[in-house]
């Protein structure tokens, strides 16, 4: 269904019952390219136990057509709507389980290692990783939905962490070297607010009285 290339892409799963993000690149010399992106869906309506069903045939078959060599799948952290959790949860057992009958590896990556990657701020919104993925996989626009967006993020994350030699530096590909310089960025970010913090701060002492402070959605990867 999906044209992969020579190399066996990496798959990047963003889990999630409603809405599943998934997004594929593969590397063409030092470059990566995206090769599929988009969404799995499944109806609200009905039964979990049939939705799970049906998002586990859609992810199967996702698998099972791009033979990737790697999956990447957002690990699960604590949320405070315990209720998303759970489904993340269970999305994210279906894609392992996909991967693991086919002996796919399966790696796992938190949401603040993906953005600190990407856009080199653990903290960046969803736009600016949008923004910043569709730089790297040169794309003529921010992928959307956002949950196909952050699948790529995820499989990008992974590419750059496999091409990191011991030492720890990032390769000198282009990709390394746009997150690398993206980290330079988002570093050079939080010193600045950190220093303007500080100023804000001095301000305010030196005044006295001032107050503190399941079907399946394609999305677009044109270059």
């Amino acid at each position: 269904m999906f044209a992969v290339g020579a190399d066996a892409p990496i798959l990047g799963i963003d889990p999630g019952v409603s809405c599943c993000g998934y997004g594929a690149i593969v590397r063409r010399g030092a470059q990566p390219h995206a090769v599929a992106c988009g969404v799995l869906r499944t109806d609200p309506a009905m039964p979990l136990p049939e939705r799970l069903a049906l998002l586990w045939a859609e992810l199967d078959q996702l698998v099972d057509e791009l033979r990737p060599a790697a999956v990447v799948v957002e690990r699960v952290l604590f949320q405070v709507n315990a209720r998303t959790a759970i489904s993340v949860g269970q999305a994210s057992g279906l894609a392992l389980v996909a991967a693991a009958r086919r002996s796919i590896p399966v790696v796992q990556y938190s949401p603040n290692e993906v953005k600190l990657a990407i856009a080199g701020d653990g903290g960046a919104g969803k736009r600016e990783v949008a923004t910043m993925v569709a730089k790297l996989l040169r794309l003529a626009a921010p992928p959307s939905p956002a949950d196909a967006a952050d699948a790529l993020a995820l499989a990008l994350c992974h590419a750059w962490r496999m091409r990191v030699p011991d030492g720890g530096a990032p390769s000198s590909d282009r990709l390394g070297a746009a997150i690398a310089h993206a980290s330079a960025n988002g570093a050079a970010r939080e010193r600045r607010r950190s220093d303007t913090g500080a100023e804000r701060g001095g301000e305010r002492s030196e005044r006295p009285g001032a107050p503190g402070g399941a079907s399946r959605r394609r999305a677009g990867v044109e270059a």
